[in-house]
């Protein structure tokens, strides 16, 4: 019998690389270390209440639409997508508020009332993302991609301007924007790959046209519906999926991944192996002898991690939306603790996702379910999260009591805290990191290990610590280049 390709891990990556494979008529075994797959996109319920714990939001639809298509199916059959209105609402100490609404007309009357000069500044913004996006979408977002090599194109070279990497994400949002509070808002999307916006290049506002211009979605019933319509995909096209199947080794022999060492000592031989896991964990704790790629990897920024608290709440806040931001009043300052100090900020800037504003029965009549995210540091010895957690829990509650969610405290009837100790653990990522490497240098994302190991044949990787980088879309975008390559070899 052909040996099977072994994919380690059953994130979105994992699972989007296992049906392109299948689909191309490979024989495909996933093994995932926890009870359930799906990675970091996952789901809590307890108590009554149903949480997503990894990412909320939806953008590039047509890639998931893509997929399916793949896999011979429809993504209507599985999956509603509703759109989120407004795709968030943003906080400040201050008491303003400010709703980025998906209808362009209300959101250009929101920027307005915050000045009226920014309208125009807006419309310019995202003429400006969208020539970012074009530059490089094709070389670098949606083909196999290797290192700077591959990306370094003619076209690209004469064009290098438009991806506007020598300013950080702030400097070129101050040039469009004159109101305080609408240079946070899309100073912001820098958090969503883990780097800061006062040092991460303006290349990555390319994030802001893509949310903006093609919608924020959300999967009735929750985000983790996903992961089983994934599931559900693979399995029809024949992929054996094993869960609560950690594996111990990569087997290596004459230079290539020969096959895997599950935990309970099982070995399992295989014509490829695509580890859909932290590179850096990979060639640490998988590969021995790869210690030199570690210590290299081991140089470079790790993304930012979290700390968060599940909240179960026995009453519903009006003012809050399906996304909330409750904005800290030194947006700087945060990042140098994070960043420079590797400490949590004092007065963090606080995401709240309450699903229960579209799912209902995501939580008890007249109860709120509460995912409340703070960005925090990779793992250091400056933070000893056992001892400060408890702490940080109520720095982070006494901040939302302050925002407008009165007497929160009182009304705490579930409560989970997760820290960056517990994303290191449960999904062996190096430090917490939950986007892999920061993105805060202009060649960062060349530094990435690429698709296919430069040193061992037959090891790939995917998914976000690897080409192009985090989130559901752009992990879903690794499954199908890294099958590619396998497929190519």
């Amino acid at each position: 019998m052909e040996q099977p390709i072994i994919i380690i891990g059953g994130g979105l990556g994992g699972l989007a690389t296992a049906i392109h494979l299948a689909r191309a008529g490979r024989r495909v075994l996933l093994l995932e270390k926890n009870e359930r797959v799906g990675g970091k996109l996952n789901i809590v319920s307890e108590c009554g209440y149903t949480f997503d714990t990894g990412p909320s939001l939806l953008t590039m639809p047509w890639v998931l639409r893509e997929l399916f298509a793949t896999a011979g199916a429809h993504l209507e059959d599985s999956l509603e997508l509703i759109p989120v209105e407004p795709t968030c609402r943003y906080t400040w100490p201050d008491g303003m508020r400010f709703d980025a609404s998906q209808t362009l007309p209300l959101l250009l009357e929101q920027i307005g009332r915050l000045d009226t000069r920014d309208v125009d500044g807006f419309l310019r913004f995202m003429a400006y993302t969208a020539r970012i996006y074009n530059a490089v979408a094709e070389p670098f977002l949606l083909n196999p991609f290797d290192g700077l090599r591959d990306f370094a194109t003619p076209a690209l070279l004469r064009d290098s301007w438009k991806i506007d990497p020598l300013r950080t994400v702030d400097q070129a949002v101050r040039a469009f924007f004159h109101s305080p509070y609408l240079r946070q808002v899309f100073n912001r999307y820098a958090t969503y790959n883990g780097s800061s916006p006062y040092r991460a290049p303006a290349t990555f506002n390319l994030i802001a046209y893509v949310e903006l211009a093609e919608g924020g979605w959300y999967l009735r019933g929750g985000m983790y519906t996903l992961a089983r319509a994934l599931v559900g995909l693979a399995q029809r096209l024949g992929v054996e999926i094993r869960t609560s199947s950690p594996v111990a080794r990569i087997m290596v022999r004459d230079g290539a991944a020969r096959g895997v060492v599950l935990a309970g000592g099982e070995t399992i031989a295989a014509s490829r192996v695509v580890v859909n896991a932290d590179p850096r964990y990979t060639y640490e704790q998988l590969i021995p002898g790869e210690s030199r790629i570690a210590a290299r990897l081991a140089r470079l920024e790790p993304s930012c991690s979290g700390f968060i608290l599940l909240l179960g709440v026995d009453r519903i806040y009006p003012q809050l939306a399906h996304h909330n931001i409750f904005f800290a009043h030194d947006y700087p300052g945060e990042f140098a603790a994070i960043f420079d100090r590797k400490v949590p900020a004092p007065d963090p800037t606080v995401y709240v996702c309450t699903t229960a504003v579209t799912d209902p029965q995501h939580a008890p009549p007249g109860h709120s379910n509460l995912f409340v995210l703070v960005n925090a540091p990779a793992l250091s010895p400056r933070t000893n999260w056992e001892r400060e957690a408890a702490g940080y829990r109520d720095t982070v509650v006494r901040k939302l009591e302050r925002m407008g969610l009165a007497g929160l405290e009182q009304h705490i009837t579930y409560e989970r805290i997760i820290t960056p100790d517990d994303l290191q653990t449960r999904y062996n990522a190096i430090g917490g990191a939950i986007y892999g490497l920061a993105s805060n240098h202009p060649f960062t994302a060349f530094l990435r290990p690429p698709l296919r190991a430069r040193t061992l044949r037959q090891l790939y990787f995917v998914g976000g610590g690897t080409h192009p980088g985090g989130g559901i879309p752009l992990v879903l975008l690794s499954g199908r280049a890294v099958a590619r390559r396998v497929l190519a070899d």
